[in-house]
């Protein structure tokens, strides 16, 4: 997943935005970018900030486009939903439609890095239950 995405992504549940990005494993491509302009209208997910309060610049939107998110977890600070992202897809589906034991075991895999009100509370699953 590209951090770029964050400035696209919003809880599929509650339609909040942004979205909290942590990351667990990137990676840099040998790929060149040559943007003219900054890319992300909204959100810099690189730098966890409305592009706005950021002081952006084309050679940040260059470097950022070469990481890859290959896996981490996107959290919802509204309704306090979590969603994974695996082999660098982001999981962004309704509670129905996931599977209990691929959620549970993705965070008893990563529990050392994702915060600990998402493990205890975290929906659609979590680790207290």
């Amino acid at each position: 997943m590209k951090y770029r995405l964050m400035d696209l992504l919003a809880c599929p549940i509650d339609k909040h935005f942004p979205l909290k990005l942590i990351v667990f494993q990137e990676e840099e491509r040998n790929i060149e970018f040559k943007q003219e302009s900054v890319v992300c209208e909204l959100y810099c997910g690189l730098r966890a900030s409305y592009v706005k309060d950021s002081k952006l610049s084309v050679d940040d939107c260059n470097k950022c486009m070469r990481r890859e998110i290959l896996n981490g977890i996107l959290i919802c600070s509204e309704c306090n939903r979590w969603y994974p992202i695996v082999d660098e897809i982001p999981q962004l589906l309704p509670d129905e439609l996931r599977e209990p034991n691929e959620d549970l075991s993705f965070l008893k895999k990563y529990s050392e890095k994702v915060p600990r009100k998402t493990l205890e509370e975290g929906k659609p699953f979590n680790l207290k239950e």
